[in-house]
């Protein structure tokens, strides 16, 4: 007797199939499976792991039109008059954490996903302190209605000296970066199938300048949404300075809530370690320096921070938000690594700390304890200048400048560094220096 085939209620009572394919089904679906039998609804109302990552991006959505002048007609449902603009906003949302808390599955919730919607600071607040959430990592990006100093109000009251125990239970939270864009990637079975229908484009050379736009279309838009890349190369300035009240928020919540950004942990911000008039107030690090460290001594006063071995406070959070996991770790977790396979070095300081000692154009930087002040005052020269330095260092042929003198670092361009760089690199091999 022939066996039947495998049924659908077969696969999602497989434990691993469950939890894999859970957090890629909409909300809506999961709901309409579970109106379709009892079985149905007894797997997917009782299993954790089904409601465990909720991203509800394209499921709550408010029409934001301008509202009329005259306030005849504000909305097709009758409104109370004691109705706050948040309360308006927060409404969609309300309603299908209700709706899902009637059904006693809210509870399993532990990873929410809001990017781009109305989010008011109200509900934020609901779902970080109330009972009946249990978020852990919760993403905000980008918005929309979102009070940002009643936000910091309420991260700073969560992790409030006096608080409950085993509190807060949120452990990270997702605001400062972008929210993530949708990545595509065209297959090479695709592209050949499409190509024959392309007349004189399906000639060899065509293909071969298709194939290379489609190979830099890649490469760029993947690049763009690897938040890695971001954060771990020398990408320059690879977060937005924010609010300045952003980093009493985050040294408050340091070591209980996690963020997609982190302090700055140059010495300068360490009062034990520089002078009072050179000690800076805490900052949130912007510029990525990448693994490579100081010109000089190839590393960094403070030390890199390394996944693993660094306390997690020193890691941002990275996007997208791990489907699979609700912790901290999953969201810190770096899955490039080094040619010798340990985990990458992570550099990050903020402007303040490299002004003067970081070139923005070629990302080059120095230390603290290897840069030394030159004695002349051509950094404060212009542009112009600058050119007019280089030109003359090029006529005199480099005689005034001997090997080991101290560079000098400019804003936009370290004029000199690069070309001494060249010409001691030449002159070696023309035995000039030997």
């Amino acid at each position: 007797m022939d066996e039947l085939p495998t049924s659908l209620i077969d696969l999602l009572s497989n434990a691993i199939v469950l939890r894999q394919t859970a957090p890629y089904i909409p909300v809506a679906s999961l709901l309409a499976l579970s109106a379709t039998c009892r079985t149905f609804r007894v797997i997917i109302t009782t299993q954790k792991d089904v409601w465990r990552y909720l991203d509800l991006t394209k499921t709550a959505t408010i029409d934001t039109s301008p509202i009329d002048v005259g306030g005849v007609t504000w909305r097709a449902e009758r409104m109370d008059e004691s109705l706050t603009e948040d309360d308006f906003y927060a409404g969609p949302l309300r309603g299908i954490c209700s709706h899902l808390h009637q059904r006693s599955i809210l509870q399993y919730v532990q990873t929410l996903v809001l990017d781009g919607m109305a989010v008011p600071a109200d509900l934020v607040r609901e779902i970080v302190t109330e009972d009946r959430y249990n978020v852990r990592v919760l993403s905000i990006r980008e918005a929309k209605h979102l009070n940002v100093s009643i936000l910091q109000q309420v991260l700073r009251y969560i992790v409030r000296p006096t608080r409950a125990a085993s509190t807060p239970k949120l452990k990270a939270l997702y605001f400062f970066g972008p929210k993530d864009a949708a990545r595509y990637m065209i297959g090479q079975q695709q592209r050949l199938e499409g190509s024959q229908a392309l007349g004189v484009m399906a000639s060899e050379g065509a293909q071969i300048g298709a194939e290379w736009n489609h190979r830099s279309s890649d490469t760029l838009s993947t690049s763009l949404g690897d938040e890695e890349t971001k954060w771990y190369n020398a990408t320059g300035r690879a977060l937005r300075k924010p609010q300045s009240d952003w980093p009493d928020t985050l040294v408050a919540c340091l070591g209980q809530i996690a963020f997609d950004a982190v302090l700055c942990r140059g010495p300068r911000h360490d009062i034990t370690k520089v002078q009072s008039r050179d000690f800076l107030q805490p900052t949130i690090a912007t510029v990525a320096l990448g693994s490579a460290g100081c010109e000089i001594c190839h590393t960094c006063p403070e030390g890199p921070a390394v996944f693993g071995r660094s306390t997690a406070s020193a890691l941002p959070l990275l996007g997208p938000v791990p489907t699979h996991a609700s912790n901290v770790r999953a969201a810190q977790y770096p899955h490039r690594r080094c040619s010798d396979g340990s985990m990458p070095k992570l550099i990050l300081r903020c402007e303040d700390c490299l002004r003067g000692r970081w070139c923005e154009r070629c990302n080059r930087w120095w230390c603290e304890d290897c840069y030394e002040e030159p004695v002349s005052r051509v950094h404060l020269r212009t542009e112009m200048q600058q050119v007019e330095t280089r030109e003359d260092l090029q006529r005199n042929g480099w005689t005034g400048t001997a090997p080991g003198q101290a560079v000098k670092v400019y804003s936009k361009l370290c004029v000199e560094h690069c070309l001494v760089s060249e010409m001691m690199s030449g002159a070696g091999s023309n035995g000039m220096w030997g």
